[in-house]
C-alpha cells in the first residue's frame, strides 16, 4: 500500500500531503457544552484541520473501586474520581450537538474512544477516523475491534515500547492498512529532553508504509514545528482557551494565539520543503547578476595563447565571463583573441569551450 491514505473525506496525509493537525480539546471544556463549542470555532479560526475529544463510557473505562476512590486534588470537580469525570463526560446526544455544530463551523470532528464501548458510539456517530490513546496502544483486543470497523486510525505511542509498537503494527495492518503512529510521551507538561524527536525517524525506518506523526505535551510551539521539519504527517496539540483553568491538561495545552502562530509556522516550514532538485531558483537571479564572480584575466592574454591557471583569477566581473566552476575546463584552451589584464574572459573568446554540465 502506498504511504498515504485519506484520514478524513477529501484530506489524505502522507506522502506530500501538508500535515494533518488535530486540536486536543479532549475534556478541557470544563464540562460546559457551549464551552466546547467555543473551542471548535477557536480551532476552526486558528487553521486547524479537526476539533478532536474524549469519550468515555466510564464504567467500562474504570473498575468500581476507581471510580469510587476520592479525589482531592485541586483540580476534581468531585468528591471522588467517578463524580469528577461524570462532571466532565458530554452524553451522547451532546456529542450528537458538538458533531453538528463542527460540521456547521466547517472543521472536521472526532474523539478518542477511551474504552470499547466507546468506540462503537463513535463508530455509530460516524466519525472520519478513530484517535486510539497511549494507554489502549497495548491493549490487543481493543485495537483488533476498532480496526475490523473499517475507519482510519491514529495511534499514539506514550509508555509504549518499538516492541510492543511493532505488535501494534502487525496486530492493526493485516486487518485495516490505514493508519498512522503518533510519537508521544505521556507527560504533561512534557519536558523537550524527553520530546525523543529522533523516534519519528526511527517510526520512518521500522515503518515504512505507514504515515509517522508526533502527539505533543510539551509547552510552547518550538517542538511541534520542528517535528514536522523532521516528516511528522499528523500532528495533535491538547488546546486551551486559558492555561489557568482548572485541569490537569491546561498547562500543557496551547492557547488561542499559540494555536494559531503553530499552524502558520507549519504552513511556512511546508512551503520551505520545496525542490529536491539543487539549482540556481529564479529568485536567485538578480543577486546572481549583481554579485555572482567570473573568470578574469590576471594579466594581458595575447590572442592565439593556451590559457594557463596562473594567466587567470575570480572576481565579480562586468560583463559576466565564464563560471568560476569551470576554470580547469578552460586551462589549455586557446583564446582566439586578445584579452587586457582585469577583463572577464568570456565564453566567446576561448576556442572549443564548451560549458561544463
Amino acid at each position: 500500500m502506498p504511504l498515504e491514505f485519506e484520514l478524513c473525506p477529501g484530506r489524505p496525509i502522507g506522502g506530500d500531503h501538508p500535515c494533518f493537525i488535530i486540536a486536543e480539546i479532549g475534556q478541557n471544556h470544563q464540562g460546559c457544552l457551549e464551552t466546547a463549542k467555543q473551542m471548535i470555532r477557536m480551532a476552526k479560526e486558528c487553521g486547524v484541520d479537526c476539533a478532536k475529544f474524549q469519550k468515555s463510557e466510564l464504567e467500562y473505562k474504570f473498575n468500581k473501586r476507581a471510580l469510587e476512590r476520592l479525589y482531592t486534588s485541586k483540580h476534581s470537580w468531585g468528591k471522588t474520581y467517578g463524580d469528577h469525570k461524570r462532571y466532565l463526560e458530554f452524553s451522547h446526544e451532546q456529542y450528537k450537538e458538538l458533531q453538528k455544530f463542527a460540521q456547521e463551523v466547517g472543521i472536521f470532528f472526532t474523539a478518542s474512544g477511551m474504552d470499547e464501548v466507546a468506540v462503537e458510539f463513535l463508530h455509530e456517530l460516524n466519525v472520519p477516523f478513530f484517535k486510539v490513546g497511549s494507554s489502549d496502544t497495548n491493549n490487543i483486543p481493543y485495537l483488533e475491534k476498532a480496526a475490523k470497523k473499517n475507519r482510519p486510525m491514529v495511534i499514539s505511542s506514550g509508555m509504549q515500547s518499538i516492541e510492543i509498537m511493532r505488535e501494534v503494527y502487525n496486530t492493526v495492518k493485516p486487518i485495516n492498512s490505514n493508519f498512522c503512529f503518533l510519537q508521544c510521551t505521556s507527560a504533561y507538561p512534557l519536558e523537550p529532553e524527553d520530546a525523543n524527536l529522533h523516534v519519528i525517524t526511527e517510526y520512518k525506518k521500522e515503518f515504512p508504509d505507514v504515515p509517522i506523526g508526533y502527539s505533543g505535551h510539551e509547552t510552547g510551539i518550538a517542538i511541534s514545528i520542528a517535528a514536522v521539519a523532521m516528516g511528522a504527517k499528523v500532528l495533535e496539540r491538547h488546546v486551551t482557551m486559558d492555561k489557568t483553568w482548572k485541569g490537569n491538561d491546561h498547562q500543557a495545552s496551547l492557547e488561542p494565539d499559540e494555536l494559531r502562530e503553530l499552524v502558520r509556522s507549519i504552513r511556512t516550514v511546508e512551503k520551505a520543503f520545496g525542490s529536491s532538485i539543487k539549482r540556481m531558483l529564479p529568485c536567485e537571479i538578480a543577486c546572481h547578476s549583481k554579485l555572482g564572480k567570473s573568470i578574469v584575466a590576471k594579466v594581458m592574454i595575447p590572442a592565439g595563447t593556451l590559457l594557463t591557471l596562473d594567466m587567470m583569477t575570480v572576481k565579480v566581473g562586468e560583463p559576466k565571463g565564464i563560471d568560476p566552476g569551470d576554470i580547469f575546463n578552460v586551462v589549455g584552451k586557446r583564446v582566439m583573441s586578445k584579452v587586457d589584464a582585469d577583463e572577464t574572459i568570456t565564453d566567446d573568446v576561448v576556442e572549443n569551450y564548451s560549458k561544463k554540465s
